[in-house]
């Protein structure tokens, strides 16, 4: 019999295993051809345990999980792996651990999410994404009103995002970030001309790195339909991992249905494809940020 992995063997951070967890238990009770409830009365469990912990949501306890793939009649293997992938899922070292009580329960997931991720997709509509903002492009983007932060509270909150890039851009396997950026983004001015200058300087220092590609789509290539809201992809190392991120000013979606995660993948490569290759974005990129000190001169 296999010996089971051991934490640092598994595969993704703590949200991950959660995740892979629930798929796996899915699965085994569906090839035993098991409804929710009749799993949870064999498991000991009710039918919105078994529920929740097919889909890696709250706090997941491996005797459970272990009773789960008894009932599903799980080989001795697969659940003893499934154990240890529920231990390992209780880490709670990320970085971002230290700052939870300053952050929402969305951020807290998104920041696991990003760090998690094997692949990053990101189309943006209005600003530079976060990953690759500089400190004073970040500092110049005005909230909304209802949205602004206490003085007192602002440059902790910078302060928290700037450590993201470190995290997530810099670490020793970093994700395949790959950014598709409209226009728009590097005409707009944020901050002075020095600020959009140093951004622009920023977006063109880092999309030399081999881990990320960023890509302009042109005003000149029209509208889009598939351009019509920012939307982030965060790839698991199985498709099935796959998470939609969407923002805006009622707040945070994360989307996990299959339908959604291969729309958003489908639209991001669509776009891709409209947008300018890396060496010609990037030489955009260089005459924006030429355009924006001639408006100061």
């Amino acid at each position: 019999m296999p010996t089971a992995p051991v934490a640092d063997e598994l595969p993704g951070g703590p949200t991950t295993r959660k995740r892979l967890v629930g798929i796996r238990l899915r699965a085994l009770r569906e090839r035993q051809g098991l409804s929710t409830e009749q799993a949870g009365e064999l498991a000991g469990v009710s039918k919105a345990t078994v529920s929740r912990y097919e889909r890696g949501k709250g706090t997941i306890k491996w005797p459970v999980v272990d009773q789960l793939c008894r009932a599903s009649k799980a080989p001795d293997s697969m659940r003893e792996d499934l154990v240890a992938l529920t231990k390992s899922s209780q880490d709670t070292h990320g970085w971002w651990v230290p700052y939870a009580d300053q952050l929402s329960d969305q951020m807290l997931l998104l920041l696991s999410l990003e760090y998690e991720a094997a692949r990053i997709s990101h189309f943006s509509l209005g600003v530079v994404p976060g990953l690759l903002q500089t400190l004073d492009y970040a500092r110049s983007i005005a909230p909304t009103p209802e949205g602004a932060l206490p003085q007192s509270e602002v440059e902790d909150f910078l302060s928290i995002r700037m450590q993201r890039p470190a995290e997530v851009l810099d670490r020793a396997s970093p994700p395949a970030f790959h950014v598709v950026l409209d226009e728009a983004v590097l005409r707009r001015s944020t901050g002075s001309p020095e600020v959009m200058a140093a951004q622009l300087d920023h977006l063109l220092e880092r999309g030399r790195e081999p881990n990320i590609t960023i890509q302009v789509l042109p005003f000149d290539r029209g509208s889009y339909s598939a351009a019509l809201n920012t939307f982030v992809v965060y790839g698991g190392a199985d498709p099935e991992l796959d998470v939609v991120f969407l923002e805006n000013q009622a707040g945070s979606l994360f989307l996990e249905a299959e339908a959604a995660r291969e729309k958003y993948s489908n639209t991001f490569s669509f776009l891709r494809q409209e947008a300018l290759d890396a060496r010609k974005s990037a030489q955009m990129i260089a005459e924006a940020r030429k355009t924006h000190l001639q408006r100061h001169t």
